[in-house]
């Protein structure tokens, strides 16, 4: 009943605040006020852009998989790119800023991947701001301006680069390059990151819909002026794109070919690519629910977010706030293999393959740090960058303690063959399960009766640290192993006894008849879902009577004002599959509804904080959805598809896409 009450008070409470500015539009965000703006990144896998509420200007530009020492700790840090997009415009003489702007409005298309930001200027014009990160051009953007004269006016439009303080030796040039009867304007900006460890370049041009303009550069911005007539709509757009030595060894001359590339190809020849390539993303993994269309935003913006901050084959796996921010430094944790990879390997396997690639080149550094720590085997760090060694700041105990991680990552590897069922894929991958089998081969220790322990760990209930035999990090081995026999039976490799043993006899405890969250565990609040994760993700508690009773026990415990929002995503999914419909409803809300942010529902991590776009608590509602109400469920033989729970409030449900041949389910 508590829970009940306070959920419908926030629902009705967000709605008028900060939802109510929607427009009914499934596929459209829209927002009409710029208080308590928090924005979203427009990104394609490669380059994140963050909006801004601020008119013609981006707020940061995320590069996926470049880090580099950050000033405070010397811990890497995800970097911010050079923002290449702003422009500044002038009408009559007079700037556009935002204090002289009125009828502001912003929406993000999730269907084609923009973000368009209206206004008026004075009585002198309305303008559309457009940005994307083209999704079938990973290394470029652009922003389309559309202007509307609403008499004679004179325009000045200037493209500006802003440099992010932990970026040096910034250097700008404007050159023209000619081939043959080609013009190519190119305006460019380069830097170094913090210590030099690589090199970064933007590029940009504009593009004309009719005769282009003369280029001009004035100080550190490059640009045109052009008279307008009154009600003739001028479009005109600034293209571009940035590199780094990450991938390129001359970034410089690969970011200036992005633009001349553009060039070539137009405003609307890159915009429909980019918009076809979202398309083809949505025709492959989409999710359609029908009577709620507060339900089908939320759950469709997740789905966007996701599919924004990953490509496949690009080896890279997802931040905890994916390319919107720097938050988490941009690492890499369990939140990628069990928070975000169960949606994507639903939907999209070859995103989800990119994750496992991302571990996968990282095999030797978990080596080595097993090795530091005196274990065998592989052993993965809680934080990762693109070294693969621990990332974790030293004052964070996690680093070497939280230590399931290394099991998190043997699962996901073992579903990817589930689903796909392909043996050539796991014959050569199946050394990442065989390593991480020895490290906790070399990390239990044998009790006298003859069962194992692991001591001394942080589990998934990062409150309670330097625990013996906590819950989830003794379930996930013992599903590691299981699984790393079963990959070794397929393959005739060798089965070492020890997995055997160890996965047959490591402790679960329990006490009256609930299963403990670590021995000696007294009832303390907890962070978040820990032994509710062994019905589901995992397999290890499949009895019904006790499902039911750690959820009740668990549901309690979970802290309400600091918890992050992946554990309602969880009991949600938990009873679904015990057919209480009110229950799991109730926690799919509580999944999101209390961590939205303004004005786009942008999640944040917990209830109490404002560090959006935290894609791991979008992961765990999305399972909510593909796991709970819409009743599939993996197996070692793919995805089964049970007969799911459809929650009263909605008249269908719709998930397009399921698995390698594209099943499209429907509940009614």
């Amino acid at each position: 009943m508590y829970l009940k009450i306070n959920l419908s008070i926030l629902l009705l409470a967000i709605s008028i605040s900060t939802f109510g500015q929607f427009k009914s539009d499934e596929w459209h965000l829209t927002a009409n006020s710029r208080e308590n703006y928090f924005g979203v990144a427009m990104a394609n896998g490669q380059i994140g852009i963050v909006t801004d509420d601020t008119p013609l200007k981006t707020k940061e530009i995320i590069l996926n998989g470049v880090y580099e020492g950050s000033p405070e700790n010397g811990i890497s840090r995800i970097v911010r790119g050079i923002e290449f997009l702003n422009l500044h415009l002038s009408i009559n003489g007079q700037e556009i800023k935002s204090s002289t702007i009125s009828n502001w409005s912003q929406g993000i298309s999730m269907k084609e991947g923009t973000s368009t930001t209206s206004f008026s200027f004075k009585d002198l014009a309305n303008i559309n701001y457009t940005i994307l990160a083209n999704r079938a051009v990973p290394y470029s953007a652009m922003a389309i301006i559309e202007i509307t004269p609403n008499k004679d006016i004179e325009i000045i439009a200037n493209n500006y680069m802003v440099i992010p303080d932990e970026l040096k030796e910034a250097k700008s040039q404007f050159r023209v390059l000619k081939d043959n009867q080609y013009l190519m304007p190119v305006f460019g900006t380069s830097a170094k990151t913090l210590n030099g460890k690589y090199s970064i370049s933007a590029s940009t041009t504009f593009l004309f819909d009719e005769t282009s303009e003369t280029l001009k550069q004035t100080g550190n911005e490059v640009g045109f002026s052009k008279k307008l007539s009154k009600g003739k709509k001028y479009r005109f757009a600034i293209a571009g794109g940035i590199c780094t030595s990450k991938d390129f060894t001359d970034p410089l001359n690969e970011s200036e070919r992005q633009p001349i590339y553009a060039l070539q190809q137009g405003i609307d020849n890159l915009l429909n690519r980019h918009k076809d390539a979202w398309a083809e993303l949505w025709k492959t993994g989409d999710i359609q629910i029908e009577g709620d269309l507060d339900a089908q935003q939320r759950v469709r913006f997740a789905l966007y977010n996701l599919y924004s901050y990953i490509r496949p084959e690009t080896r890279q796996s997802i931040a905890p706030m994916g390319l919107s921010s720097q938050g988490y430094n941009g690492h890499i944790f369990w939140d990628a293999e069990l928070w975000m990879y169960p949606t994507l390997l639903a939907l999209q396997p070859e995103m989800a393959k990119s994750c496992l690639d991302y571990r996968s080149d990282r095999l030797q550094k978990a080596k080595q740090k097993a090795t530091i720590y005196g274990y065998k085997g592989a052993m993965y760090p809680w934080e990762s960058d693109d070294t693969g060694e621990e990332a974790t700041p030293t004052w964070a105990l996690t680093g070497i303690f939280e230590q399931h991680i290394t099991a998190d990552v043997a699962i996901a590897f073992w579903n990817y063959y589930a689903l796909t069922q392909d043996k050539s894929w796991l014959r050569s991958e199946f050394k990442v399960l065989k390593e991480t089998a020895d490290f906790w081969v070399s990390r239990v220790v044998k009790n006298e009766d003859g069962s194992y322990s692991i001591l001394n760990v942080v589990g998934a209930d990062e409150y309670a640290q330097h625990v013996d035999d906590n819950a989830f990090t003794n379930a996930s081995a013992i599903e590691a192993l299981k699984n790393t026999i079963k990959a070794a039976n397929i393959l005739n490799e060798p089965v070492d006894p020890k997995w055997i043993a160890i996965s047959d006899n490591l402790v679960i405890h329990r006490e009256n008849g609930i299963t403990q969250n670590y021995k000696g565990y007294n009832g303390q609040i907890i962070k978040q879902a820990d032994v509710n994760l062994l019905a589901y993700p995992l397999h290890v508690i499949t009895d019904k009577n006790q499902i039911e009773k750690d959820l009740e026990y668990y549901a309690a415990k979970i802290d309400p004002k600091d918890g992050p929002a992946m554990a309602s995503g969880v009991l949600s999914v938990l009873y679904s599959r015990l057919g209480n419909e009110k229950k799991a409803y109730e926690y799919f809300v509580k999944s999101y509804l209390p961590n939205s942010r303004p004005p786009f529902g942008v999640f944040s991590e917990s209830a109490n904080s404002n560090n959006p776009y935290f894609a791991t608590g979008a992961g765990a509602m999305l399972q909510a959805i593909i796991y709970g109400f819409g009743g599939v469920e993996q197996t070692d033989r793919g995805l089964k598809y049970n007969k799911g729970l459809l929650p009263k409030k909605w008249k269908s449900l719709k998930i397009i896409g399921l698995g390698v041949d594209n099943k499209t389910i429907i509940i009614e």
